[in-house]
Formats: structure tokens, sequence, C-alpha cells
């Protein structure tokens, strides 16, 4: 069997992107911090050096909280925020604001709770950072948001709950790059190129407005592998009725376990749709468990769109498809 990264080089790209590095253990810190109060937190985000570990007391942390451009760990050094599911981040409002801005690179995030603004963790030109164990909930729109250039990072373990409150058609509970008629704000009007992403062993949803995870054009060689999607709370807005909407090329989608409780306005497990000319293309799916439970297929791959044609996408016959009353997939199998 020819590995993925061979098939990436066989469909024509170049310089093959690799996986995120798994997840460590946190680094022996230079400095421990403690902290139990959103003021001390707000003074420990902006002081923090490489090796550093900032530790969340349970608690209330009120108000938004930044992480500048300039507090970059390093890779021999990344920089340490974690607390408890009881040690919780509330942005005070769902109609306005993030609750943690993540704009460096090289940190990890684990454990703590995120709850109550209108996008959760937003991360820009952020890369090489590990978020890890959090809890995202209670959110407006996004609940995770991979914008401006984020690459290489993972997402493990998270849970996702309950977004889109308020505005269900941008309720994605895990969102990669950004759409083109976003480029002109965030990219100087170029790809907005969040590439090498991956998110592993999350569980994402009930109460996802929009689609679980949603990988927009301009992104590139991601990861989707291990995770759970609860279909309940989805609304059909904005076309949101699958899974996974996938635009952006070259993405190994595997090992997926996705439920359909009744009640829901799923349509097709996973989508593949070009929104672009050029993307959605070279997209694998391999050995997901879909219990679809509606009218349309396990797995859409939209061929043609006003944009252009879809090519190379490829659904494996290892996928295990239930209750998708139009079939597994409208292509054909790959063995």
């Amino acid at each position: 069997m020819i590995p993925f990264f061979g098939w990436m080089l066989l469909l024509g790209c170049s310089k093959p992107v690799s996986s995120p590095a798994p997840p460590t253990s946190s680094p022996i810190a230079m400095h421990r911090v403690d902290v139990s109060t959103a003021t001390e937190l707000k003074a420990a985000l902006e002081t923090a050096l490489p090796g550093d570990e900032i530790v969340l007391a349970d608690g209330h942390y009120e108000g938004r909280f930044v992480i500048q451009p300039n507090a970059d760990g390093i890779a021999a050094r990344k920089i340490t925020l974690r607390g408890s599911r009881n040690a919780i981040l509330d942005g005070g409002s769902t109609s306005t604001g993030y609750v943690l801005h993540l704009q460096a690179d090289y940190w990890i995030l684990k454990g703590f709770t995120i709850t109550n603004g209108l996008k959760g963790l937003m991360l820009d030109g952020a890369s090489y950072n590990q978020v890890d164990s959090i809890r995202v909930h209670g959110i407006g729109e996004e609940g995770i948001h991979l914008r401006t250039f984020s690459s290489h990072n993972l997402l493990t373990r998270i849970d996702v709950t309950n977004t889109g409150l308020h505005t269900a058609d941008y309720g994605e509970g895990i969102y990669i790059g950004s759409a083109k008629s976003n480029w002109a704000t965030y990219t100087n009007g170029q790809p907005d190129l969040c590439d090498a992403n991956e998110v592993r062993q999350c569980h994402v949803g009930p109460g996802i407005s929009a689609e679980c995870i949603d990988i927009k054009e301009g992104t590139t060689g991601g990861f989707i592998r291990n995770n759970l999607f609860d279909a309940t709370g989805i609304t059909g807005a904005n076309s949101a009725d699958s899974w996974i909407d996938v635009k952006g090329n070259n993405y190994l989608i595997e090992g997926n376990t996705g439920t359909n409780p009744a009640g829901s306005l799923l349509v097709d497990g996973y989508q593949v749709h070009v929104a672009v000319g050029g993307w959605g293309n070279n997209n694998e799916f391999r050995s997901n468990t879909c219990a679809v439970n509606a009218a349309g297929y396990g797995f859409l791959i939209k061929l043609t769109s006003s944009s252009g044609t879809a090519t190379g996408n490829k659904v494996y016959s290892d996928n295990l498809v239930t209750g998708a009353a139009s079939g597994v997939a409208n292509i054909p199998l790959t063995n």
C-alpha cells in the first residue's frame, strides 16, 4: 500500500506537508506562574517567556484574553497555559469578542474551559501550537477558528459543544482557514494558507449549529483523525448540512465516527465542494464510521460547480456507512 504522502506526490504535490508533532508532556518550566484572577492571568500572558508555565487555579476568569504575536515560545521550550476544566475563561457575551486570542507560536494550551464569547478560541498567525483537552462551549459563532496563516497546529482531545448561539450560520465547531470573501481582510487577498493542521481525538457536538469542522479553500495537507462528531443541533443554516465540509486540498480524513440522532438537519455525512477553482482536490476518506440516518450520501463529492471541477478525491471501501438513503458515495469507491 502506498502511504498517504506517496499519494500526494503522485497527485502532483511537489512538497508534501508533514503532520504536526504528536502531543508531548509539558516542558520543564523555566518559571512557573500560578494565577487565580483575570488580572493575574493577563499579566502572566503579557510577560511569558519560552519554557514558562502558567497554571490556572480553579475558578472564573472573566474577560477576553490575548497572547500577543511577540510572545512566542520556541520548539525546545514551549510556553504552557494549563488548568482543569474548572478553570473557566468567560468572555462575558456571546455577541462580541474572542474569549482567548492566540497570536503566537509554540504554546501549549491544556485542560481549561472557554465559554461565553462570540468566538471561543481564535488563532491568528499562530503556528506549531498544541491545544489539548480543553472544553469550548456556549459560543456565539465558531468554537475554534484557525486563521491568517495558522499552520502546523495540533488540536487533540478537545470537547466543543453549543456553538452558533448568536449566529447559527457561523456556528462551526472547528473552522480551518478563511473563505475567499475574507482573504482581502486577513491575508492581503491571497489564499489563507492554514496548512498541515491536525484535529485528533476531539468530540465535536452536540449543539453545533453549522458543520462540526469546516475546511476552507486555500488550506492544504491537514489531518482529521479519530474524532467523534454528533450532528444533534445542526441547523442547515448557510448550507451547513454535513459533519465536515472540505474545500481545501490534500486532506486525510480517517478513523472518525459520525452520528446523527433524530431531529438534526444533516443531509450527507461528509461533503467536498469547489468554492474556488483549484481547491477541493485530492482529499482522501479512509476507515470512517458514518451513521448518517438521512436522505443523502455518506460521502458527497461535488464534482463540478460554477467555480471549477473537483479532481483526485478518493473514498475508500473501508469506510462503514449506515442509514444513508442515497448510498455510500456518489463516486466509485477505491479499494
